[in-house]
């Protein structure tokens, strides 16, 4: 995926079979999805999520790119406000040497486990206002320039990171909220939907686009994208029983508050499912796909990139 079109780009996640275990079983993962329609990969962070799960996005994704030296690796999402950004600003250059022009940064702030937060020191009540001034420092750093910044959380002065990305790293904002879309206006270059309608999904691109305007970034090259997950299963009920595991597990709450926006069943119906998102504006689709194991997760997820696609 190039990061300077805005051609649709349809991903999945790059955990579990690609970063764990044998590495000749991960080595045939990632030929399977070379030779797939799938055109990304994305890959979350946490630090200490619910009773201590995690990974840590930058060296997952660090390992994804090196495992495949075409393929473009998204953070979705980074929790920026758990780190200082100086140091996250020297990963992400370090990162775009060996992997220039094929890393996507997503930042949002987390909240589904406050403990997360504050074992990291960090007051949850904070968080919003910490990202926005780590995405500020981050965003100025990455240009090579000196940097010196002053807030409520940090104070530096004349910090430089060099080389600066080439081409830039892209940012994209996840959130639901006003303050996400708000955040997007000014620091990103996209937002990343998340449980949302095709309609409000439009209607958030739309605003952000409009706020955008406060802070003179009219001319900015907007890629906007939906991150969900998906069961699937030939067997509908199946695929929902799969998807539901796994989330409540991961969420440690019922999978109906999750389920309307959260498609299961085969590849024909999610891609239904998915298809108004894109006709809306979303040019970046992340699936975490839920099945009975890793091939047939890859094999349906390259389906849904082709019929998506030929249906446009």
């Amino acid at each position: 995926m190039s990061q300077e079109d805005n051609k649709l780009s349809i991903g999945t996640v790059g955990s579990n079979a690609l970063l764990m275990g044998d590495f000749q079983v991960r080595a045939e993962v990632m030929a399977q999805i070379k030779e797939s329609a799938i055109d990304h990969l994305f890959i979350a962070d946490h630090v200490s999520f619910h009773d201590g799960f995690g990974m840590d996005g930058l060296i997952n994704a660090a390992t994804l790119a090196a495992m495949n030296p075409d393929i473009t690796v998204f953070l979705g999402v980074y929790l920026l406000a758990l780190r200082h950004p100086v140091p996250v600003a020297r990963q992400l250059s370090t990162l775009s040497l060996s992997a220039p022009g094929r890393i996507i940064f997503g930042v949002g702030i987390g909240g589904e486990d406050r403990h997360e937060m504050e074992v990291c020191g960090i007051d949850p009540s904070t968080r919003g206002r910490r990202t926005n001034d780590c995405l500020q420092v981050v965003r100025s750093l990455l240009t090579g320039k000196s940097c010196s910044f002053e807030s409520e959380f940090f104070s530096i002065q004349d910090a430089i990171i060099k080389p600066a990305p080439a081409p830039q790293i892209p940012v994209m904002i996840g959130g639901r909220s006003t303050a996400a879309l708000k955040r997007t206006a000014a620091y990103g270059d996209g937002w990343l939907g998340v449980w949302c309608s095709p309609k409000r999904f439009k209607q958030a691109t739309e605003e952000i686009e409009l706020l955008a305007a406060n802070h003179a970034r009219e001319d900015t090259k907007w890629k906007h994208g939906l991150q969900l997950w998906v069961g699937l299963d030939e067997d509908k009920s199946k695929a929902r029983a799969i998807l539901a595991k796994e989330m409540e597990a991961m969420y440690k709450i019922p999978f109906d508050a999750f389920e309307k926006y959260s498609p299961y069943g085969s590849a024909e119906e999610v891609a239904e499912f998915l298809l108004p998102y894109v006709k809306n504006g979303a040019n970046v689709i992340n699936i975490k796909a839920c099945a009975s194991n890793p091939v047939y997760e890859v094999e349906q997820v390259s389906k849904i990139c082709e019929l998506i696609k030929s249906a446009l």
